[in-house]
């Protein structure tokens, strides 16, 4: 049966296997496919893994994280968690936190979170540990696939240089091929079944032999002529979406302004069919992607002298979006006659995005430290996040009460599905960073 495999050159491959291939124990291997960090991307991708009928070995330095994958107790689609179960009860996946079972699988494929520190510089840390434990356990006849977000040129610097030191001759011995992942979490719309993969190989036959593995669960495969051409492929992606964002978030700024309400503008040029693609205004972004994957473009860019002055303007402007909020919310107190110091601040929703129970990045955290340090006695009310970690180490617990409560200002910063939201609307002061919040008449926006 033809797949959907394409080039660059828009040429339909067929890769698929045209007689049954015998079993990995066949081929000397215990898996078909190790996962190397079951994160928010590994875990999902070694679902679909066992659900393509694949056998699967999940590596994970955190025994916590895999106690809490054994008892369900993880942010998954509805599926995957229909998925989890049923690949423990039938053993298609193996947790284990050893190291050297990455050379028991026919496939390793690397997933570990590529951060950005405190002063937005690349975090290579747990990247740099992850490959050097695949490289050091390699065997010949194996497909190594990373697909952390990284600079360009990461996939030869910590996988082919180091395999081509231990004797493995990459596109001969081993394989080696670089496949941004693309999962959306949260998104039932797109699971990554449906979401085109890039893959660049080091050699054809490498970009060939990753390819025919993603297939076992993807429908389509874009084919690129290079690592370094996938790479670059998800920097760009993302900091697409950091540019626009800053944009729409700039224009939210003038048609406050103008007096303009900026989301019906933006449901107006939604209308045109081509050359136009929506942005919606909001508090700051969050997450594993945009807040960090454009700082490792530009890291790139600064170690070799080249300026980006669009992307670093984009990325500044989207740091100071959380000021901003604090701001307004002292503007709105303002107005009434109060100040933010002693001022009771209830924040609705802390997660980065609707319909996750994920912290990380939130623009939730900088607003929430920058009102108490202005004096503000901020609670807030989140039902899939029960408690938060400030900056200065001090733990807050979500207020379920907070609907019963007074507060002067209520600031609507994350909207979850399937929760009753309609009591903001008793609140006599309304700041709504969604731009879409209009259960309250009197709200007043970013």
């Amino acid at each position: 049966m033809l797949k959907n495999f394409s080039t660059s050159d828009d040429v339909l491959i067929d890769l698929t296997d045209r007689v049954p291939r015998p079993s990995p124990r066949q081929r000397g291997f215990a898996y078909d496919v190790a996962i190397v960090g079951l994160g928010y991307v590994g875990l999902p991708t070694a679902l679909s893994f066992t659900n393509a009928g694949l056998s699967v070995v999940g590596l994970e330095a955190s025994g916590a994280r895999l106690d809490d994958i054994r008892a369900g107790q993880v942010d998954l689609l509805a599926t995957d968690h229909e998925r989890l179960a049923r690949a423990l009860h039938e053993s298609s996946l193996h947790l284990t936190t050893a190291a050297e079972t990455v050379g028991a699988a026919e496939t390793v494929i690397i997933c570990v979170p590529t951060p950005v520190d405190h002063y937005l510089v690349p975090d290579l840390r747990a990247l740099a540990a992850a490959c050097s434990t695949v490289v050091e356990h390699a065997q010949p006849g194996q497909v190594l696939i990373l697909t952390s977000t990284t600079y360009v040129g990461t996939t030869k610097d910590l996988l082919v240089v180091p395999l081509a030191e231990r004797g493995l001759r990459v596109g001969q011995d081993i394989c080696v091929a670089f496949s941004p992942e693309r999962i959306d979490p949260g998104n039932a719309e797109y699971p990554q079944e449906v979401v085109t993969r890039v893959v660049g190989g080091v050699t054809p036959e490498c970009g060939t032999r990753a390819a025919q593995v993603l297939s076992a669960y993807a429908t389509n495969v874009h084919l690129v002529s290079s690592p370094e051409a996938a790479e670059l492929t998800k920097l760009y992606e993302n900091t697409f979406r950091a540019v626009n964002i800053a944009l729409v978030n700039e224009m939210a700024d003038l048609s406050r302004s103008l007096n303009v309400d900026v989301i019906e503008v933006i449901e107006a040029a939604r209308t045109k069919p081509y050359g136009f693609m929506a942005f919606f205004p909001g508090p700051g972004v969050g997450g594993h992607c945009i807040p960090c994957d454009p700082y490792y473009l530009l890291w790139q860019l600064k170690r070799d002298r080249h300026s980006a002055p669009v992307i670093e303007q984009a990325m500044q402007s989207i740091a100071q979006r959380p000021r901003q909020v604090v701001d307004r919310a002292r503007d709105v107190l303002g107005d009434a006659g109060k100040g933010l110091r002693d001022a009771r601040v209830l924040v609705v929703g802390v997660a980065y995005k609707p319909g996750v129970a994920d912290l990380r990045e939130s623009p939730a955290l900088e607003i929430i430290d920058r009102l108490m340090a202005a004096g503000a006695t901020v609670e807030y009310i989140d039902p899939l996040l029960p408690e938060l970690r400030l900056g200065d180490g001090s733990v807050l617990r979500s207020n379920s009460d907070a609907p019963a409560g007074e507060h002067d200002l209520v600031i609507v910063n994350t909207l979850h599905p399937g929760v009753d939201h309609n009591w903001i609307a008793t609140r006599p002061r309304v700041l709504d960073t969604t731009y879409r919040f209009d259960a309250a008449p009197h709200r007043v926006v970013l």
